[in-house]
């Protein structure tokens, strides 16, 4: 990826991704030790004995809060630009971090995770958007992957921190990870500081010469802008945060943004953070009854995830998105049935090979999410949106991941005590009916510009046609007569090589057409 006329090791493009995706690592180290800080007598003592529910509530209080500033996150990045949303989000996760480290009580504990959560949900999403809008496009899918890869990078250090502290007799044992919390929401926020915005925001602001510079200081390829959006005229309305968020549902924006926040949703329902959150809870409910043993187990657990996550992050751009998509979820569907048959079976227990079967598939379902589902769920859904909406839509999608996540980190420790297999049957079964969906919904976008992705949602294809071949002729004629109709994602399962001006063209929503359709009265 680096070239000897770069003035630094690497391209400044990879330096930039590499200094927000810090996000992801912060995202990563609080979900890797949370479980385990909540799992320390140290911390008992210090805060009180949780009960399943409020466990539950605890460890998922983060993700609630996160939800709301998600949903509008978007808007003022649009607005105000992506690094500049950013700066604050990560300097409020830092302050819920202190909060959380000087806790004497479960109450300033939830505290301070809501306002750790309102942060993330403020600077997690936009991370995405940047990274994919300053990486070309030979090296989009394995920059984007990067937060993802420090993510899990994250959960292993947390795993690890508290494994180191947990024989420390004081408090100190779980304050310790919010030490370092703090330490990196700082240098998050400075690190933004040092950064250009992203030059497609730059562009669609008007801001051309701007751009050019920002294109300049990422070292990034100018033939390359030249061709994808610098000579692109399109511009961002002048839209309320209300009119931002129904823009995204209106025609032409619809199906991508449904499809963005299925994506996000449901892999996190697949169970991932039942494992990463729960990882200490699973190994002692499968026979690891020993703190420590448990907590090695979780930690190794960790280290496998952190592992695979390099050579998938690499790789992201030489498989397709579909093919990572569809074979790990059915992978992680086989783990959770297993795990959930042994159970409901009663063979699992502190002896014998059962239990060695579960602990092997808890570790196989980690590998296999953060090899895939990990990594391509975050970079499809920044990339398949057009400009105008794609940090609003991103949002919004991970408005509805945090939502979704906050469900899985509070029942599972409520359905665990409730039913042995219960759980992972549940998360099982809406891992398969994801793939069922991505198979038929989810068209292909790897090696194609952002500029160009935009035209699989506008093109028929087979899966069409048949949909009209079984429509009543009658119906079938008068939709003929017809102008054509909005294109769905389900309607486009593989691209096919276009121009890229052909595709541009298609692609463009022109700042006319999108405040005819709401509407609105607006200025650009």
């Amino acid at each position: 990826m680096a070239s000897p006329d770069y003035p630094y090791f690497a391209p400044r493009y990879v330096m930039a991704s590499a200094a927000v995706s810090i996000g992801g690592l912060l995202n990563g180290y609080d979900t890797g030790s949370i479980g385990a800080i909540t799992h320390m007598p140290q911390f008992t003592k210090s805060v009180g004995e949780l009960s399943a529910s409020m466990l539950g509530i605890t460890v998922s209080m983060i993700m609630l809060t996160g939800t709301f500033p998600s949903l509008f996150a978007g808007h003022f990045a649009d607005k105000y630009g992506r690094i500049s949303v950013i700066i604050p989000g990560a300097l409020l996760f830092g302050v819920g971090a202190l909060v959380q480290g000087t806790s004497h009580g479960i109450g300033q504990f939830i505290a301070g995770r809501a306002i750790a959560g309102f942060g993330q949900g403020v600077f997690l999403s936009n991370i995405s958007v940047y990274i994919c809008e300053i990486a070309p496009l030979r090296y989009r899918g394995t920059l984007a992957g990067l937060p993802q890869f420090m993510a899990t990078a994250g959960v292993c250090a947390g795993y690890f921190t508290c494994y180191g502290t947990i024989n420390i007799d004081s408090d100190i044992a779980w304050r310790f990870p919010y030490i370092v919390q703090c330490t990196f929401s700082a240098i998050l926020a400075w690190a933004c500081l040092l950064l250009p915005d992203s030059p497609r925001w730059l562009m669609l602001k008007g801001r051309q010469a701007e751009a050019r510079r920002a294109l300049e200081r990422l070292d990034f390829n100018m033939v390359e802008a030249e061709r994808d959006f610098l000579t692109s005229t399109d511009q961002t309305p002048s839209l309320s945060p209300w009119q931002s968020f129904m823009l995204l549902f209106g025609r032409g924006y619809r199906a991508r943004t449904i499809l963005a926040l299925f994506i996000l949703g449901m892999v996190q329902l697949s169970g991932i953070d039942a494992i990463t959150y729960y990882a200490p809870i699973l190994f002692e409910q499968a026979g690891l009854s020993s703190n420590n043993v448990s907590f090695l187990a979780s930690g190794l657990s960790s280290i496998l995830m952190f592992a695979i996550t390099i050579p998938a992050f690499l790789l992201a751009d030489k498989w397709g998105r579909r093919t990572s998509a569809i074979s790990g979820g059915l992978m992680l569907a086989g783990c959770m049935f297993l795990m959930g048959t042994l159970y409901a079976a009663g063979v699992v227990h502190s002896y014998g090979i059962a239990r060695w079967f579960v602990i092997i598939a808890v570790f196989v379902f980690g590998l296999t999410y953060c090899a895939t589902w990990g990594i391509v769920s975050k970079t499809y859904a920044s990339e398949i949106q057009p400009g105008h909406t794609r940090a609003a839509a991103n949002c919004v999608a991970m408005g509805l991941c945090f939502g979704t996540n906050f469900l899985v980190a509070i029942l599972t420790p409520i359905l665990l005590e409730a039913s042995a297999f219960g759980a992972y049957f549940l998360f099982g079964g809406l891992a398969l009916g994801t793939v069922i969906v991505l198979a038929v919904y989810m068209p292909e976008t790897r090696g194609r510009s952002l500029e160009n992705i935009q035209e699989a949602f506008h093109r028929p294809t087979a899966f069409s046609s048949l949909t009209q071949l079984l429509r009543p002729m009658g119906s079938g004629t008068r939709r003929r007569a017809q102008a054509p109709r909005e294109m769905t994602a389900g309607e486009e399962v593989e691209m096919e090589s276009h121009e890229e001006t052909e595709a541009v063209a298609a692609s463009a929503v022109s700042v006319e057409t999108v405040t005819r359709s709401l509407r609105l009265d607006v200025s650009v």
